[in-house]
């Protein structure tokens, strides 16, 4: 029998009204954006990069930034409130006493969390009056969250595709288009930055960081165009806590309190959006496991905390955060959304003051992929290659919990659904 607390729903007036800024609570400081010793200044450049909106949410130390009213409609009209469930099948197929909640942000129109930055990005350069977004994506789930948001407000969007990635999602890169998405594979003959390390290597799979300088050239050399990101700063963290805040009242509502909240980790958008609002009461002393699922192809959480740019080519300032290296080579794999070479500058810091835990799975994705399968057969949702990183990490916090007998309530995101990425599940499961 299914019982009422098994699938949370929020009415829609539950709705939030305001994201969450952790700045406003963090333990210390973020360290500010910087410049490099050399050449022209990337922190003067920001306001030629960024939306003059989104810059300022960036530098923002208010707790509340309220949600304009044409973008709570978006929010509602894709959907938002979505679903908490309880994976009581799960549980019982692993025979553990702990407790497994998840949050089906795979429900969106496009299958992934991506669209709640995509819609407020996309609102604020059409209320700036410009015509086109230019953006990097690495899975594809951005790219085609920002087709979405783009069409519904009447905007053209090019999108600069990670090679390795664009060249076996072919559904995917038709959805994008269906949108009206303009789409490279990248590097690309499109750009300076593309062109050049095409001629080192024909066959660049390419990289996120790669993307993003692809992305950025292309929209400062047009005055019509702006650059819109899908992940690592602020201000995208900032508009993805519309899930935490979610979760949280749901949980609330229900009278459970999680002991262990789990996402995937990329560049930090999914993790930070489910994790941030639960913080403060950390910040406060109670107890809370906060655990970033990610790939050992790019385990960036366990790089150098320490200044770097966020793309390849250097366009960005200098951020504080935990890398690998801007200019990393790392192995593609299925769930490439993770392949990046650092974590957002708000999840080092919290990372580095050790309210972040992580894990890091092997290259190969075997564990990974074979622990989504246990979900697909219990739950019956398909979850992302990525979202399958966050699957695996609940999984076996829950075998954990069997072993010691503990019966922790363990929080989930499945950010995205994989309808689109059955390949990839095919190739390393061998199906």
């Amino acid at each position: 029998m299914v019982r009422a607390s098994d699938v949370v729903l929020l009415p829609i007036d539950d709705l939030p009204t305001r994201w969450y800024n952790v700045r406003a609570d963090l333990p210390e400081p973020l360290p500010p954006p910087k410049d490099p010793e050399e050449g022209p200044s990337r922190v003067k450049a920001l306001p030629d990069m960024l939306l003059g909106e989104c810059l300022r949410q960036e530098a923002s130390t208010e707790r509340w930034v309220p949600i304009p009213e044409e973008i709570l409609d978006l929010y509602a009209h894709a959907l938002r409130p979505r679903p908490l469930v309880r994976a009581r099948r799960l549980e019982a197929a692993l025979k553990t006493p702990a407790k497994l909640y998840y949050k089906t942000e795979f429900l969106s129109p496009t299958g992934s969390h991506k669209v709640n930055t995509a819609l407020a990005q996309a609102w604020y350069a059409k209320a700036a009056g410009f015509e086109r977004l230019a953006t990097e994506t690495g899975a594809g789930q951005w790219g085609t969250a920002l087709a979405y948001a783009a069409s519904l407000v009447g905007l053209r969007t090019t999108i600069y595709w990670v090679r390795a990635v664009h060249d076996w999602k072919v559904e995917r890169r038709a959805f994008m288009r269906l949108y009206g998405a303009e789409v490279h594979a990248s590097p690309s003959p499109a750009t300076k930055v593309g062109r050049e390390l095409l001629a080192e290597d024909a066959h660049h799979p390419g990289s996120l960081g790669i993307a993003v300088s692809e992305g950025l050239e292309d929209a400062l050399a047009d005055d019509k165009a702006v650059y819109c990101l899908g992940s690592v700063l602020n201000h995208v963290l900032l508009h993805q806590t519309i899930v935490g805040l979610e979760t949280k009242r749901q949980f609330e509502s229900i009278g459970v309190t999680p002991d262990v909240l789990v996402s995937s980790l990329g560049g930090g958008s999914n993790f930070g959006g489910f994790v941030l609002p639960f913080l403060p009461d950390t910040f406060r002393g109670r107890p809370l496991r906060c655990v970033a699922a990610q790939s050992e192809a790019a385990p960036n959480l366990r790089g150098e905390y320490r200044y770097d740019f966020a793309d390849h080519a250097g366009l960005t300032p200098l951020l504080k955060m935990y890398t690998l290296g801007h200019t990393a080579r790392m192995h593609p794999i299925k769930g490439d959304g993770l392949r990046y070479h650092a974590a957002a500058p708000v999840l080092s810091l919290l990372r580095h003051l050790g309210y972040i835990d992580a894990v890091a799975y092997p290259a190969d994705e075997k564990h990974v992929f074979a622990r989504a399968r246990e979900f697909v057969r219990t739950e019956g949702f398909l979850p992302a290659p990525e979202s399958a990183y966050s699957v695996a990490c609940a999984i076996d916090e829950a075998l954990a919990c069997r072993e010691s007998g503990e019966a922790k309530t363990i929080a989930f995101n499945v950010s995205g659904h994989g309808f689109m990425d059955m390949a990839g599940y095919a190739e390393v499961l061998g199906l």
